[in-house]
């Protein structure tokens, strides 16, 4: 029940910076600071210095994975918040579901947004240049493919997020039934 709460939390987390990033494009740190703290501050109170280590950890783990895409040039540094603040929120326990959920959502939404732009073949092709780039040139941004390219398509991508998030508390709910 406790994880529950956590979960949810980060799914309402979330869920706030989805409207945000879909309406103007950002995740303002007034969403991702307080949600932090709460977080710390929520796991803290409900198993003590061991529950701010689990949720330290979480969020330091979250927050570093997604600040790869950031160093790439492929996601803005608010995403990278919002997922530490989900990390945060959660703890490590949910952690791996919510982080393998939103990437996968990540790449279904890619595609669906590929494919409303009339531009699917040319996603697909950029992912195969950004793969041989990143394979000869680490985490150097491609010269081309990165937020910094007006014309490179975007996407919201605290939607993912939230998107994996409720994919974590589906799973503990189904878990809860049986």
């Amino acid at each position: 029940e406790q994880q529950m709460i956590f979960t949810g939390g980060a799914l309402l987390c979330a869920g706030i910076g989805s409207v945000q990033d879909v309406r103007h494009r950002r995740i303002p740190n007034m969403v991702t600071g307080p949600a932090i703290a709460a977080g710390l501050l929520l796991h803290t109170f409900a198993c003590g210095w061991r529950g701010l280590a689990d949720s330290a950890l979480a969020g330091l783990i979250a927050g570093t994975v997604f600040l790869v895409f950031f160093l790439v040039g492929g996601m803005g540094a608010g995403d990278v918040k919002l997922m530490t603040a989900v990390g945060c929120l959660a703890g490590l326990s949910p952690l791996p579901v919510v982080v393998l959920a939103t990437v996968i959502a990540g790449a279904v939404f890619a595609l669906a947004v590929g494919v409303r732009h009339g531009r699917l073949r040319e996603t697909l092709r950029n992912v195969g240049d950004l793969l041989q780039h990143h394979g000869r040139n680490g985490l150097r941004p491609h010269p081309d493919l990165n937020l910094a390219n007006a014309e490179a398509l975007r996407m919201p991508f605290a939607v993912p997020i939230a998107t994996g998030c409720l994919f974590a508390v589906c799973t503990l709910l189904w878990e809860a039934r049986s």
